[in-house]
């Protein structure tokens, strides 16, 4: 049966502030442990007032000192913000203090606007160009000890911390594929290209000794709650949150409002009818129709659900109630 994970953007709701959020991650990665959720990712973003996890890894060792089983990692590091070195000694620390729980997510993108970008760079010679190469040498970092390395990421080598392709292009599937790495897809917000990437990255796969066939996990966004009526105002959380991003005026997750998708103009609702066509949004049986048909089209060993929720106790609901959807399914099957 497909597994389910969380991804938390630790999301700073408005009139709130980084440490709640930072407490909220810690409840919801402790229910989600409660609940039998495979793992619970953290995404880098930068320069966004809604979203609390930008120094990733801190993030990810406060979560993992707080849980006892559960998987944690990022979902994901991008990767042009940092030499490979740095991220290698940042998750070999991660994986020694919290042996075989951590995952190292990595994308390309930089996870923010373009001159955020530019005052991340760790040189004025990083590109997105690089990735590969430095994707293989963060896999050198956290492999077996090399007597002739003159570099060692310590701690790190011998780690051997799970590297994970992200992607939202048939560029990543590509790449996870090519160097036989699991891939995720960023279906949850940029699902235009999932299949083709699925399909892609399960063609060309070539084994390694990382893994011996094709692992696919893709992202989908939940909102559940005792009722649709319920769940769709929840809901318009994330609609405003997506509209005030792409119209340049990003802050922090709003409250939901009564009618909000109503009253939108064609432009905005078609744009959000696109980028989060990857959701369910409703009572159990909405969600249980919502989510086996997701695992019936793409038939991924595993979905991260995520959800920009803004009242904390609704959002540990919505999670509660997918993982018993998700225990009934595993049932019949």
């Amino acid at each position: 049966m497909t597994k389910l994970s969380v991804l938390d953007l630790a999301p700073i709701a408005q009139g709130s502030n980084a440490a709640q959020a930072f407490a909220n991650s810690v409840s919801l990665a402790q229910t989600a442990e409660r609940l039998g959720y495979e793992r619970f990712w953290l995404a880098e973003h930068h320069n966004m007032k809604g979203i609390a996890s930008a120094a990733t890894s801190i993030v990810i060792g406060h979560v993992a000192q707080q849980t006892k089983t559960i998987r944690v990692g990022a979902g994901g590091v991008m990767l042009p913000n940092h030499a490979p070195l740095i991220i290698a000694e940042q998750f070999g620390t991660l994986a020694s203090l919290y042996p075989d729980r951590i995952d190292l997510g990595i994308g390309r993108a930089p996870g923010t606007d373009q001159l955020t970008a530019q005052a991340l760079r760790r040189n004025l010679s990083g590109n997105i160009d690089q990735f590969p190469r430095d994707v293989l040498e963060i896999i050198q970092y956290l492999g077996p000890d090399n007597p002739d390395a003159r570099v060692r990421a310590v701690p790190g080598y011998g780690t051997n911390v799970p590297v994970w392709i992200l992607g939202s292009s048939t560029y990543g599937a590509q790449l996870a594929a090519a160097l036989g790495l699991p891939y995720a897809f960023a279906s949850h917000f940029a699902p235009g290209e999932l299949d083709f990437a699925l399909d892609l990255y399960r063609r060309q796969f070539r084994p390694s000794e990382h893994l011996d066939k094709p692992y696919v996990m893709a992202g989908f966004n939940i909102f559940a709650a005792d009722t649709t009526a319920e769940a769709k105002l929840l809901f318009t959380s994330l609609q405003q949150a997506f509209v005030n991003l792409r119209t340049g005026n990003p802050g922090q997750l709003p409250p939901p409002i009564e009618g909000y998708g109503e009253r939108l103009d064609p432009q905005a609702a078609g744009m959000l009818a696109n980028a989060l066509s990857c959701s369910a949004v409703g009572d159990r049986d909405v969600v249980r129709a919502g989510l086996q048909a997701f695992i019936d089209r793409t038939q991924v060993d595993e979905v991260i659900i995520t959800a920009q929720i803004f009242d904390h106790q609704a959002r540990l609901k919505s999670y509660e109630i997918v993982a018993e959807v998700h225990a009934g399914l595993k049932a019949a099957a």
